[in-house]
């Protein structure tokens, strides 16, 4: 090895291994270093490719990003190629490799990717909502309050956004989306992608609330429409409210900023918020 070497970021299959590039094979093959998430689903990954990697293998997960990152900078430096793979999909999507990507463009190291499966494309192409314009929010806050927070700041967002999440936080979360965007907002669930048991859900937020009541596995990508343009449904303002106000923010203030970005009075929701329940 002599100069600068390169940093190879490869989206590794989501779920079935046919999904693997060729360009990922030859990759695992060559390269002097690979670095990844799992290595004992990488050498699974490896079996089933019939590839066996001549170069180092190193495990590289959240734990132990930030020390093993200046050892791979160190190799890319000396003039190795390192290839950084996780369990599944894009290196540094919601995965380990953006503080290694940040340290190598920040020594003039080549950063390049092999694309390749992707949850969050996959998920948009099914769910059946708008996908031209969209944001990928990846997981949510686990701490209730803070979850909250994070929803009611995206109440008035506009773009499909897509969500990943835990099978056994999904009911929780979904509620959490209903409180914040209103429960008839429609959304998809999207189960175990391009593997044997793969399950679209669609339809409202109530609706796949109900179904998540039951029990629920694997790998879960959760995609929800956008706010609608123009002045936003003033229950669904004042969801959103409502959210913000459970989060602990001031009532006058939660009005205000969700005033400014739906288009509903912020005394039209104020007084709605405060209205008494009626009797039955």
């Amino acid at each position: 090895m002599s100069g600068v070497g390169l940093l190879i970021l490869a989206a590794s299959p989501i779920g079935d291994p046919r999904d693997a590039s060729a360009r990922l094979a030859q990759a695992l093959a060559d390269s002097d270093v690979v670095a990844a998430e799992d290595t004992r689903r990488l050498h699974r990954l490896c079996a089933d490719l019939q590839v066996r990697p001549s170069g180092r293998v190193l495990s590289y997960h959240e734990h132990n990003e930030a020390t093993r990152a200046a050892d791979l900078l160190a190799a890319l430096r000396a003039g190795a190629t390192v290839l950084v793979v996780t369990d599944a999909g894009m290196p540094s999507v919601s995965d380990p490799g953006y503080r290694l990507v940040a340290a190598a463009v920040a020594h003039d190291v080549p950063v390049t990717c092999l694309p390749g499966p992707s949850a969050v494309l996959a998920a948009l192409a099914v769910s059946g909502l708008p996908v031209a314009r969209f944001c990928f929010e990846g997981f949510l806050p686990r701490k209730p309050g803070e979850r909250a927070r994070a929803l009611a700041a995206l109440a008035a967002e506009p773009r499909t956004m897509v969500f990943f999440e835990a099978p056994h936080r999904l009911a929780a979360t979904l509620a959490a989306m209903a409180e914040a965007f209103g429960d008839d907002r429609a959304a998809a669930v999207c189960r175990e992608l391009t593997k044997t048991y793969e399950e679209v859900r669609r339809g409202s937020l109530a609706e796949l609330i109900a179904w998540a009541q039951g029990e629920v596995r694997g790998e879960i990508t959760v995609v929800v429409t956008g706010a609608t343009a123009g002045r936003s449904d003033p229950a669904e303002a004042l969801a959103a409210v409502r959210a913000r106000v459970a989060a602990g923010e001031r009532l006058k203030d939660a009005c205000k900023a969700v005033s400014a970005a739906t288009g509903v009075p912020s005394k039209e929701l104020y007084a709605a918020a405060t209205e008494p329940p009626r009797p039955r």
